[in-house]
């Protein structure tokens, strides 16, 4: 089976389909699949529903995807970096579904694993319970949070073998496993692709079995915020 495609577009080729359903890795600007944001932005592909950390910044990462109006629905824990995000949620032209960090993260390896549900008590007494399950368990309330599965993820990862194993490199691993597993279709974007067997097993991030297409590509690598010590005087 083919996995290695040449660009990204050609990665997505037969993938989209409007009103899809999409999760995205990364965090903040790390770890983010930034060539198949593009090509999602080139696509014209509309009315998605994102599950992800964030939507980037203004005019980066899943920004771009807000810019041109193709988001309808995001599924995130943390908005606070996007204006264009904060207009389109305040107007009414973007739903919004918040989860807490921690839970979107299991949302989504419980749907990579098969499990459809499970009880947590993150969110109980709050607004994140609305409408939810509440079951006791040893006297404390949990809520029922279910899995998440996409139509579609998309990742990035550092290296991979042309099988789809995946190494994640320090903090850009982040969110990228969890949302690899939870779709029916899994698109990597690493900087490396090795050759077979050159990875070692025991350093092997994701397997290949979660990965169904992979490109290589240089990425762009921004800072989200950057913070610097001011020089001391001499």
């Amino acid at each position: 089976m083919k996995k290695v495609y040449a660009t990204a577009g050609e990665a997505l080729d037969g993938l989209l389909h409007d009103g899809m359903f999409i999760a995205a890795g990364g965090f903040g600007l790390c770890g983010i699949p930034e060539l198949l944001i593009d090509a999602l932005v080139e696509s014209n592909v509309k009315d998605l529903t994102i599950a992800s950390n964030n939507c980037g910044v203004d005019g980066f990462g899943l920004g771009k995807l807000l810019d041109t109006r193709q988001i309808r629905k995001m599924i995130s824990s943390y908005v606070g970096e996007n204006a264009e995000f904060m207009r389109q949620y305040l107007s009414g032209e973007l739903e919004l579904e918040f989860n807490p960090q921690g839970t979107l993260a299991e949302r989504m390896r419980a749907g990579g694993a098969g499990i459809p549900g499970f009880y947590t008590k993150t969110g109980v007494g709050t607004v994140i319970a609305e409408g939810k399950e509440v079951k006791n368990f040893d006297g404390q309330d949990y809520i029922l949070e279910r899995g998440i599965v996409a139509d579609l993820s998309i990742v990035k990862a550092w290296k991979a073998d042309d099988t789809g194993n995946l190494v994640f490199r320090k903090t850009a691993r982040n969110f990228n496993p969890p949302a690899a597993m939870c779709g029916r279709v899994c698109v990597a974007e690493v900087e490396e692709i090795v050759p077979r067997g050159s990875l070692d097993p025991d350093l092997i991030h994701l397997p290949g079995i979660y990965v169904h297409r992979i490109i290589q590509g240089s990425h762009e690598k921004r800072i989200e915020q950057r913070t610097t010590r001011k020089k001391e005087a001499v």
